[in-house]
């Protein structure tokens, strides 16, 4: 990866939506078109990106369908600029569900964190209630279905993170809601034999919201950063958006599962004092490390697909230039210092 600034909103959406040899291999092994449910998300719109240009490198004309609500008028134009169809509607609309064409590939990204306390009937509905009608309507199709670390335990650094073998263990209602949506999953692929890929995420970042990003933006404006939870795993978002679509190909009855992750255990107080160093100020510390944190071991996924091809180190050069430089964000802070379960 050559070391250069990324100097505007395009650059670093051409750069998280550009598909690897891997994936333009595994998108020509797959047969039929597809469909990205929930695509206007913070990962939607170049995921979805990246999988028109894996077909397009190939002269594929198959089609890539996103799905959303669309609030943002311009999110769904820029989709269809980039030869993506739309679709805009409420999936939680079990008739909009019922009318969505049938398509063999499907994402499923739609999920409702942020709010969960306040909102904790939503919170299900979105995160459990919606898979069912999602897993009933494409019953015949192969399914990619986003979860979370969250809903593993929390375990002790030399523990090297939970691989995908470790029972879950979710706290509060956000997590124990993404493992409804992982059981609703489960027990439909068995049900109707509908081949099934469950992936764990922790964390996926870009220049304008993630871990790395809450974190930056503490020390530029000199405010306390909490350590409580120490450490972290992270990975760019062009780098899971690339193993998220390979993962189709991994699609099983019963279900499989794959954790897509960092491959650094990352301290949070080490993070904060490299933001320091590039901003020249200082950081400011409270609390002190917990024995455990949510830890993903993603071993499976670099097998299957190799190690990220962006590094940790190149993420904070990254993200401390868009932040000196004073360049949009997303303002939607992750709260993954948040050992409770309350977001």
């Amino acid at each position: 990866m050559v070391e250069k600034k990324i100097v505007s909103i395009d650059e670093l959406e051409e750069l998280l939506s550009q598909p690897t040899a891997i994936l333009e291999k595994t998108m020509a092994g797959l047969d039929g078109d597809f469909l990205i449910l929930g695509a206007g998300g913070k990962m939607g719109p170049t995921l979805t990106r990246m999988a028109k240009r894996a077909l397009q490198n190939q002269n594929d004309k198959r089609r890539v369908l996103a799905v959303d609500l669309f609030p943002q008028p311009e999110m769904r134009a820029r989709l269809e600029q980039h030869g993506i169809e739309t679709i805009q509607g409420n999936l939680l609309d079990r008739q909009f569900i019922e009318k969505l064409p049938e398509i063999k590939n499907i994402v499923y990204m739609a999920g409702m964190k942020f709010g969960s306390v306040e909102n904790v009937e939503m919170t299900w509905g979105v995160n459990t209630f919606l898979p069912t009608l999602v897993a009933e309507r494409f019953k015949d199709s192969r399914i990619t279905a986003f979860s979370t670390g969250n809903v593993y335990p929390m375990v002790p650094l030399k523990s090297g993170g939970c691989t995908e073998n470790v029972p879950p263990e979710p706290i509060g209602d956000y997590a124990q809601s993404c493992l409804g949506r992982e059981r609703m999953f489960q027990f439909f692929s068995r049900q109707n034999h509908t081949p099934v890929c469950i992936v764990r995420l922790n964390y996926a970042v870009e220049l304008r919201y993630g871990v790395l990003v809450d974190i930056a933006t503490k020390v530029l404006h000199e405010q306390p950063v909490d350590v409580s939870m120490g450490y972290f795993n992270v990975i760019w978002q062009g780098d899971a958006n690339a193993m998220i679509l390979n993962s189709l190909a991994l699609c099983a009855s019963p279900a499989v599962y794959l954790n897509v992750a960092g491959s650094e255990t990352v301290s949070l107080r080490w993070a904060a004092q490299q933001f320091a160093e590039l901003f020249g100020k200082p950081a400011v510390f409270i609390g002190e490390e917990e024995s455990t944190a949510f830890l993903n071991n993603a071993a499976k996924s670099f097998r299957l697909y190799g190690y990220p091809s962006v590094s940790l180190s190149q993420m904070i050069l990254w993200i401390a230039d868009w932040l000196k430089r004073d360049m949009p964000l997303l303002n939607k802070p992750t709260h993954f210092q948040e050992r409770k379960g309350k977001f």
